[in-house]
This record gives structure tokens, sequence and C-alpha cells, in this order.
């Protein structure tokens, strides 16, 4: 995997950005790179963070590496502002308030456990976006979440439950765990 260059995280931003205003604002252009970089090019997996004031105010990605970079952050800045079912659609007067932050993921793996503790232990707060799977069933967050849910156990609960599973299902061996990292970066970092 190509390195994101600070050029490209800042190209990216304001792409996710100009989509979104420009499906608000109207004749508001697209700002895409005059200069595609291999690493925006790359299949990769990627999420779009939208903070109102600190708060979250939508988040939509694609953890598998289906598409490339560009074209994930374009459809994941779209659906973060105006698709994500915990929000209503982003309004303009709202858009001078976002902060946009993207995360771009490694390809997830299977992570191997014997019991809840062993997963515990194997699990590295920060480091590790997970994904559990039950059935038909599934929930991931993002390594920024364990800024919120430092405590490995209330951060598996939690995740079980976005998942609309058990709060124990980390424990059910038939619950599929996988990990992936994340390189995130926000306007608030490279624009202040």
């Amino acid at each position: 995997m190509s390195t994101l260059t600070d050029e490209d995280k800042i190209a990216l931003l304001k792409l996710a950005r100009s989509v979104i205003r420009a499906e608000l604002i109207k004749d508001s252009p697209v700002e895409r790179p005059e200069k595609i970089s291999p690493a925006m090019e790359e299949k990769r997996g990627c999420f779009v963070t939208l903070h109102k004031r600190g708060a979250l105010r939508g988040c939509i990605g694609t953890i598998e590496p289906v598409k490339s970079l560009i074209s994930g952050v374009e459809d994941n800045a779209l659906n973060a502002a105006f698709r994500d079912p915990r929000f209503p659609s982003l309004k303009a007067d709202e858009l001078a308030l976002i902060d946009v932050e993207i995360s771009v993921l490694t390809v997830p793996r299977v992570l191997e456990w014997e019991d809840g503790e062993d997963l515990k232990r194997k699990l590295i707060p920060g480091v590790h976006g997970v994904i559990l799977s039950n059935g038909w069933q599934g929930s991931t967050f993002l390594p920024q979440v364990w800024d919120q849910l430092p405590d490995k156990q209330l951060f598996l609960e939690h995740l079980c439950q976005k998942g609309g599973m058990k709060k124990d299902c980390w424990t059910d061996r038939e619950t599929v765990v996988k990990v992936y990292e994340a390189e995130y970066f926000s306007e608030i970092e490279l624009f202040q």
C-alpha cells in the first residue's frame, strides 16, 4: 500500500467537503485533485466522519477495499452527510460548523481467540478497529472509538449492541472477530 502524503490528505479533505457543499449549494464546484497520486488510486477501505462542534454528526464508510480511495472518499462523504440513518440530512447552515475526518483502512484480518479474556488480551486500544459479526448481524468501531471507550469490555459490549446483538456477543465462539488499522486525518489537524 502506498503512503499518503500531506498533499494527498489535504486534497482528499477538500474533495470530501466540496462534494457535500456542491450537494447543498447550487453551482458550488467540486474540488477534485489536479494530481491524483498512486495512493489515491489504490483500492482501500475508508470512512468519512463528520463532527459538529466535536459531536458525531455522520459517519459512513466501506471496510473492504472495493473501490479507489478517491472514489470511496467522494461517495462516503455524501453518505455521511445525507444517508447516515442515525442523523437527519445535513443542512446548508450546518456546513460551517462541520469538521471532516477521513479514515483509510488496512484490509481486515480474522483474529483468532480462545475465550473472552483471550480476545481482550489480543485487542490493542487505539490501534485496532474491530468488526464483530454473528450470523447476519455485524458492526464495526474505528480505532478512534477507543478514545471514548477505553475499557475493552465496554468497547466490545457497545460494539455488540451497535450491531443489534446481545451485549455479550463478543464472548460467543460463533462470533467472528476481525481487526484492521486506520490512518486518520482531519481538517482540524491539517488546516489549523
